[in-house]
């Protein structure tokens, strides 16, 4: 399945759409139903003196009036079935246009109820009730949306700004609300153990449930039943996302899948994540590439699957294998650490501005010291680490299949500085904590095993494949480099009371516009893998670590 990403953070709250339909307009908030309908308010924008003068473009920021005149004019006629009035009102009208007169036609609700809120700056809020009607079939729908003001580009005039979110908070731009059969039948996902797994008991799972009826909702025997649904433009299908499901007027015969998550590994894995804002974990078993459990704090977009993130220093796991099979270095070979070393007119910084003067490479690798790293990018050609991660991590083939959507890694092949950067897992290297849970894997079993959430032998699915398997000698390196990180290096706090065949790797990911990295941490215990990631959170070892550690010493 490579990069599909169908399924993404589009989860459905509690937000307004609507159109067509009786509407009963309610006056508070912005009392837009009386605002709009009165001399001035939205009118006003739309005296000719207003637009005679095109040389007099209207700058600053927005007035209170302003917002409030430009969302009534668009809400009232909006409400009002007017679609061309409501159109012109917005910085689209070609656009809102289209969406508007489908919506009516294809999302058949009616009893429409339009709720506005208090606007802050730019921005108000407002809700929607409605009834979702198809033959006799009927259900209410409740949900909250925004929009916001702008000056239009040309003239400066307060618009709403369009977008297809305004209707409906789950659509993109391009998409469409349709009530009608599902294109898909239901089905009823199940645990390793047979128990069923469900978005109200496992909040992380929503996206990966709607990925598992995407994929085996037709061939898992159930019958499609009647859904007022988004269905996705070509803009959302070219991303692959999903269609979605808003209300289930009928539910339909649910077909079943087997999947190999752990029902109490999955419900400590939803336990932790929901201790940071933004923490996304995998557990996998390295000898079969069963995926275990899989949780994301927050439970719209899958990171955990399907997330492009630069992984920082846990990249230097590929880093060292590719350094030890070209015999470069061993771990207690001496490799000072400097502070500072200078690539094709860069100048690269440890953390802190730290520096190991006299030491082994395994003492920098479990420090994480960058430099010990990014100095051997001389003695590289620039395609080396593509080659290691793919032909042993299986990486950034786009080939894996697990199941539902997901993303395997991307290690472009990078010259200069850029190619350094590399190396430490930043520049244009992209993972995911599935992908860095089967580096672990890989590292334990000496082998990539494709992960999987669905067995291949349900659908016939060719797993992807390494091109080949690390050294015995290569192996043991790595879980002794692996092994000092846990016990002595930047993982020792994490994984501090862990017994057994373990190691760990840290990994702190700088990010253009955040104060703080992104803390990643991948690590094994026995047949256990798992990688975290905390975005924003800060060092690794601090954030995704006790996450990761908590699940692998809870065996599975």
């Amino acid at each position: 399945m490579g990069k599909r990403r169908r399924v993404a953070d589009r989860r459905s709250t509690t937000r307004p759409a609507v159109l067509g339909g009786m509407i009963a307009v309610f006056v508070g908030g912005l009392g837009f139903g009386v605002y709009a309908l009165t001399d001035g308010g939205a009118a006003a924008d739309e005296r000719p003196s207003a637009r005679a003068d095109h040389k007099n473009v209207k700058t600053g920021p927005l007035s209170a009036t302003e917002v409030r005149a430009a969302s009534a004019r668009f809400l009232t006629a909006w409400q009002q079935g007017k679609v061309t009035e409501a159109a012109d009102a917005t910085n689209n009208a070609p656009a809102a246009t289209a969406l508007l007169t489908g919506i009516a036609k294809d999302a058949r609700l009616k009893g429409v109820t339009l709720i506005p809120g208090a606007a802050t700056g730019a921005k108000v809020p407002f809700s929607v009730k409605a009834t979702v009607s198809y033959d006799k079939l009927s259900k209410p729908l409740m949900y909250g949306s925004s929009l916001t003001v702008v000056r239009r580009a040309g003239d400066g005039e307060p618009r709403v700004d369009w977008h297809s979110s305004v209707v409906q908070p789950d659509l993109q731009d391009g998409d469409t609300l349709v009530t009608g059969a599902s294109g898909t039948p239901p089905v009823k996902a199940l645990d390793r153990d047979g128990g069923e797994l469900t978005a109200a008991k496992y909040p992380s799972l929503g996206p990966v449930l709607d990925g598992l009826r995407e994929k085996y909702g037709k061939t898992a025997g159930g019958k499609a039943g009647i859904e007022l649904r988004v269905v996705r433009g070509k803009a959302a299908q070219k991303a692959e996302l999903s269609d979605k499901t808003l209300v289930a007027l009928s539910q339909g015969t649910p077909g079943t899948v087997r999947t190999t998550l752990n029902p109490s590994l999955q419900s400590a894995a939803e336990q932790q994540v929901g201790k940071q804002a933004k923490a996304s974990v995998v557990v996998v078993r390295p000898s079969t590439g069963e995926i275990l459990a899989v949780a994301n704090s927050g439970h719209g977009f899958n990171v955990a699957f399907q997330g492009s993130l630069a992984p920082g220093s846990t990249m230097k796991i590929v880093t060292s294998t590719m350094l030890f099979e070209k015999k470069l270095i061993t771990p207690d070979a001496s490799h000072p650490c400097p502070k500072t070393f200078k690539l094709a007119g860069w100048t690269f910084h440890n953390d802190d501005n730290s520096e190991i003067k006299k030491g082994t490479f395994r003492q920098s690798f479990g420090a994480s010291c960058n430099n010990a790293f990014i100095d051997f990018a001389p003695k590289l050609s620039d395609s080396d680490l593509t080659k290691e991660a793919q032909q042993v991590y299986g990486l950034g083939m786009d080939n894996w299949a697990i199941g539902v959507p997901s993303f395997d890694g991307a290690v472009p092949v990078q010259s200069g500085a850029q190619m350094g950067a590399s190396l430490i897992g930043q520049g244009a290297v992209r993972m995911n904590p599935l992908n860095m849970a089967s580096v672990s894997a890989t590292v334990v079993s000496g082998s990539f095993h494709q992960p999987y959430l669905v067995a291949p032998s349900v659908d016939n699915r060719t797993l992807a494949k390494a091109a080949r398997t690390m050294s015995a000698k290569t192996q043991s390196q790595l879980k002794d480099v692996m092994r000092f990180t846990a016990d002595y290096g930047t993982a020792a706090k994490a994984m501090a009371g862990m017994s057994g065949d373990y190691g760990a790797k840290t990994g702190s990911a700088e990010v253009d516009g955040q104060k703080k990295p992104n803390g990643w941490f991948t690590a094994y215990k026995g047949d256990l893998a798992a990688a975290g990631v905390v975005q924003a959170g800060g060092h690794g070892g601090d954030t995704a670590g006790p996450i990761v550690a908590a699940l692998l010493k809870m065996g599975g």
